[in-house]
């Protein structure tokens, strides 16, 4: 295990072998199975470009030789910063076939994330596009090469400039040892619910179920055609069942550069889609877009929600608009993943948000003192099973907060339980804004704005609304002259900030309403906004 994980407790791991949550097969080797098993089915398809498992399997070796050319060793930190492109699946799984450790970042993370990403996973390369949707990443990697020690190489896919080319990865292949099944396979980003985002060690073994699991859940298999929508480093479309999920089946992966309904819906049609997962929000712009597209979304059998709670009465508007069935999905880059089945009655799927994937899942509902709730009333969400982290990596200190001394995950949020297992996530306990799926930390956001000479004090708080779920609204309490809400965005922007962190709307008060224990009284504050009085 890698230095500054939190191994599960040998007998635990021991019973997760037993019951075959676990079956001892690192990645790198299930992948090579999977190609010979699949050799001659198409793998992967990005827009002009298709290979068959045999073919991937094929540029798979050479870029794990590649990288061991390049001097990298089992155990140590890529990050990659990658788009919806072919070289994002093929490096992952060539860094799986190596035990080197990939660290996923979002295409929409800018300096201020990877900036403590590089630094916390002590990442010895950063891998990255040119460019996407108008965005030149190639001056963030200059700078991060300046400020990060560990940090030695940068790797281009495109126009590399004075850095080096994603295809100088390329070698001979030849034979690899391959890591152990209990060994770090990649490090996810968490929600950031406190401050940045931690990350997430999830190891060959725990992974593998995560998709294993989810595959069969959905009900994936050889002719399953998945149409990756959302950004393919969010564990939802990488292994829930995601590529990885498509793969244990010998279905097909199709890359989809962009989340418009112009993009996706001609892909649904040209590449005869019959799966593929979305947020909410984007479920709502394609239920808007589909009656006036003219695509064909026949072939589309089945749509995935996650991300946030999907309101029934959309739900309900997905198999008439879209011609599909639903799933609903709640999970955590952390582990518990729950989903409804496609055979479950209507009721549970348009109203709850599924069921765990493992019998193993230990679910607890508590209330503020930790004691366990009955089935039906609201408390806090701790689970842990055989595919939940036991602690973030390299994060002592905040791992004694978010885990019990029984090892159980506080998930921060608030569910209610109903007869066989499902549940409905009702919100959340930590301070995190669920903005159409994307988490934006509080603490993060409200530090930067703390920086701009015009604010004394702030508090971020979400907002309900139609489209995103909730919105971001910063309160302020000025000293001097108000700032407009165009020079907070850009003061953030300026600040390294991913633009989904940016602020959506802002309030001039003052002063903030307190709790008994004198903190801000968030709750209150929103009940207020909502009513139209900010102070």
């Amino acid at each position: 295990m890698l230095e500054g994980c939190v191994p599960w407790p040998p007998r635990t791991a021991e019973r997760y072998r037993r019951k075959g949550y676990w079956r001892d097969l690192d990645l790198g080797s299930w992948w090579r199975r999977r190609a010979a098993d699949f050799a001659d089915r198409p793998a992967l398809v990005d827009g002009d470009r298709r290979w068959s498992y045999r073919e991937l399997d094929s540029w798979v070796e050479r870029l794990a030789a590649g990288v061991l050319a390049a001097g990298f060793k089992a155990g140590q930190r890529i990050l990659l910063q990658l788009p919806n492109r072919a070289e994002f699946v093929a490096l992952s799984l060539a860094l799986f076939r190596v035990g080197v450790i990939p660290v996923l970042a979002l295409p929409a993370h800018r300096e201020n994330e990877i900036h403590h990403l590089a630094r916390l996973s002590g990442a010895r390369a950063y891998v990255i596009a040119d460019t996407h949707l108008g965005f030149d990443y190639r001056p963030m990697a200059r700078t991060l090469l300046e400020q990060v020690d560990t940090l030695r190489s940068v790797f281009v896919v495109g126009d590399a400039g004075d850095f080096q080319r994603f295809a100088s990865l390329d070698a001979e292949p030849r034979p690899i040892a391959v890591p152990a099944a209990d060994d770090v396979a990649v490090l996810l980003l968490s929600g950031g619910t406190t401050g940045l985002p931690k990350l997430i060690p999830r190891t060959h073994n725990d992974y593998l179920y995560n998709a294993r699991a989810s595959a069969e859940r959905t009900g994936f298999r050889g002719d399953t055609r998945y149409l990756a929508v959302l950004p393919v480093a969010h564990n939802f479309p990488l292994a829930c069942p995601g590529l990885l999920g498509t793969f244990e089946v010998g279905g097909t992966v199709v890359l989809c550069p962009d989340p418009s309904p112009d993009t996706a819906f001609e892909l649904v049609e040209s590449e005869r889609i019959t799966v593929t997962a979305l947020i909410p929000t984007l479920v709502r712009v394609w239920l808007e877009f589909a009656p006036h597209a003219g695509a064909d979304l026949s072939s589309l059998r089945l749509l995935q929600v996650g991300g946030a709670r999907l309101k029934a009465e959309v739900a309900a508007r997905v198999g008439e608009v879209l011609g599909c069935g639903l799933q609903q999905v709640y999970g955590m880059a952390e582990g518990l993943l729950c989903m409804t089945a496609p055979d479950d009655p209507p009721s549970r799927i348009l109203d709850t948000q599924g069921r765990p994937l493992a019998e193993d899942d230990e679910v607890r509902v508590v209330d503020e003192q930790g004691r366990d709730l009955p089935d039906g009333e609201v408390g806090e969400l701790l689970v842990r099973g055989p595919y939940t982290l036991r602690g973030y990596y390299r994060a002592q200190t905040h791992n004694r907060r978010a885990f019990t001394e029984e090892g159980y995950y506080r998930s921060g949020d608030r569910v209610r339980r109903l007869d066989g297992g499902y549940l409905v996530v009702e919100g959340r306990d930590k301070d995190v804004i669920n903005r159409g799926g994307e988490k934006v930390p509080v603490e993060d956001v409200e530090n930067h704005l703390l920086s701009h000479p015009a604010i004394a004090d702030v508090a971020l708080v979400g907002l309900p609304h139609e489209t995103l779920g909730e919105c971001s609204c910063a309160c302020i309490i000025v000293k001097g002259e108000a700032p407009r809400l165009p020079e907070l965005n850009a003061h953030l922007s300026a600040s390294g900030l991913a633009a989904y962190k940016l602020l959506d709307r802002l309030e001039v008060v003052d002063g903030f309403p307190l709790t008994r224990l004198g903190k801000i009284n968030r709750r209150q504050l929103v009940e207020r906004l909502v009513a139209g009085e900010a102070s």
